[in-house]
């Protein structure tokens, strides 16, 4: 190693001397893990901010179904057949 200058010489010293220190027997993630970690964090993130814009470009205005609300409205009778209709405002009660 003649071409390393002496800070160079240093480093490698103590990164040598800092790997014997960790034990074997650990398994540890290293740069690896943290580079595909860090990579899934952007892309959850992009997927979120991309869902949000979509959601937001949704148009939830629904118009009612006037056939949906007149069936509705009609319980059905025991006999199967569909009730007459009422006029509006009198709903069946007697007022007196």
């Amino acid at each position: 190693m003649p071409d390393m200058s002496a800070s160079a010489s240093l480093a490698m010293t103590h990164l040598v001397s800092f790997a014997k220190e960790v034990d074997e027997d650990k398994v540890t993630p290293g740069v690896l893990g943290f580079i595909v970690f860090a990579a899934m964090a952007l892309a959850v993130w992009a997927l979120m901010k991309s869902m949000s814009r979509h959601m937001n470009r949704v148009d939830f205005t629904q118009v009612p179904d006037p056939e949906a609300e007149q069936s509705a409205a009609e319980p059905p009778r025991a006999d199967g057949e569909a009730a007459p209709a009422e006029p509006s405002g009198q709903g069946g009660k007697k007022q007196g």
